[in-house]
C-alpha cells in the first residue's frame, strides 16, 4: 500500500507491467509519491478541477491528483505499455480518469472539456516539453482553455521560462511566457528521485495566464523576439534589420536606444516594437 492510496507502490507497478523507461520517449519516472503529491498540491485547489495530464507513465502523479480531490483527470499517454497501469487506477477511481492513448503534440483536449476550463499538470517528457509549452502559450483565442499550468522541466528550461530582462537565461521563451502568463519556479527535484535518474536537476514551474496581456499581435511579437535574440550579442540596430523595418524606429517605439541588446529589453519594450512593426507593415501595404 502506498502513502496516498491503497494501490501498489510504483516500483511494483513498473515491474508488473514491464514499464522500463524509454529514452526515445523522454521518460524518467518519478516514483516518490510524496513528491508527486507535492506537485499535485501546487495546482490547488484541486476539488472540482478538471486536470489534463501529459505522459502519466505508471501513474504516480495521476494517483496523487485523484487522491487529493481532482474531480476528473484526462491523461494523455503515448506509450501503449502504460495503458494497463492507468486502467488499474481508473478502476480504483471510477468515472474520474479518462485515458487517451495519443500524441500530446497533436492531440487537442478541448473537445473533451465540455466547455470547462482545465488545469494542465504534468511531469513532461523532456524531449517534447518546450514545444508543448509553446503550443499552449500560442493557443488562440486568449485567455486560453486552461487557467493554470503546473509543469516539470529541466532546470535550465525552467529558468528560461521565468527569466526577465537583464537575466542570463532571458530569451524568446521568456518573452512569450511572461507576456502571456505569470510564471514562477516553485521547487526543484533532484535527479535521484527519478528512474532512471536524469543528468540534470528538474524544476516545477507554475504558469497562470494573464487575462489581459499587453495588447499586440502575437505573431509579430514572436518575430521581433526571434530577430532580436537570434543575434543576441549584437545591438538592436543590427539584429532587427532582418524584420525589413527601420531598427531605429522600432527601438524608439520601445523608448530604448538602438545600441541596446535584446537581453536588456523588458517585455513591454518588445510589445511596443511589435505594435510599431504592425504600423510599419500597414503603411507599406497602403
Amino acid at each position: 500500500m502506498s502513502a496516498i492510496d491503497d494501490l501498489p507502490p510504483l516500483r511494483e507497478v513498473i515491474r508488473r507491467h514491464a514499464l522500463s523507461a524509454r529514452k526515445s520517449l523522454g521518460q524518467n519516472f518519478l516514483l516518490d509519491l510524496n513528491l508527486t503529491a507535492r506537485i499535485a498540491r501546487a495546482a490547488a485547489p484541486l476539488e472540482q478541477s478538471v486536470i489534463v495530464e501529459i505522459g502519466p507513465g505508471p501513474g504516480g502523479l495521476t494517483r496523487a491528483l485523484l487522491a487529493l480531490g481532482a474531480r476528473r483527470v484526462i491523461a494523455i499517454e503515448h506509450d501503449e505499455r502504460a495503458i494497463p497501469a492507468l486502467q488499474d487506477i481508473s478502476a480504483r477511481y471510477p468515472d474520474r480518469l479518462e485515458i487517451v492513448h495519443g500524441d500530446a503534440m497533436t492531440f487537442d483536449p478541448r473537445p473533451l472539456l465540455n466547455g470547462e476550463r482545465a488545469k494542465i499538470v504534468a511531469n513532461l517528457p523532456y524531449n517534447i516539453a518546450t514545444p508543448l509549452l509553446i503550443n499552449w502559450l500560442t493557443t488562440e483565442p486568449w485567455p486560453p482553455w486552461y487557467d493554470m499550468m503546473v509543469l516539470m522541466f529541466q532546470r535550465e528550461v525552467g529558468e528560461r521560462i521565468v527569466a526577465r530582462e537583464d537575466e542570463e537565461a532571458y530569451g524568446r521563451l521568456g518573452v512569450l511566457a511572461n507576456w502571456r502568463c505569470e510564471t514562477k519556479i516553485l521547487f526543484d527535484i533532484a535527479p535521484s528521485a527519478f528512474v532512471p535518474p536524469p543528468k540534470v536537476t528538474s524544476s516545477v514551474v507554475r504558469l497562470v495566464p494573464r487575462h489581459e496581456p499587453l495588447p499586440c499581435d502575437r505573431k509579430l511579437l514572436e518575430q521581433v523576439a526571434a530577430a532580436a535574440f537570434g543575434q543576441r550579442r549584437k545591438m538592436l540596430r543590427q539584429s532587427l534589420k532582418s524584420l525589413q523595418a527601420d531598427p531605429a524606429r522600432l527601438a524608439a517605439a520601445a523608448g530604448v536606444d538602438p545600441t541596446r541588446r535584446a537581453e536588456t529589453i523588458p517585455i513591454s519594450g518588445f510589445v511596443a516594437m511589435a505594435r510599431e512593426l504592425a504600423d510599419i507593415r500597414s503603411e507599406t501595404r497602403q
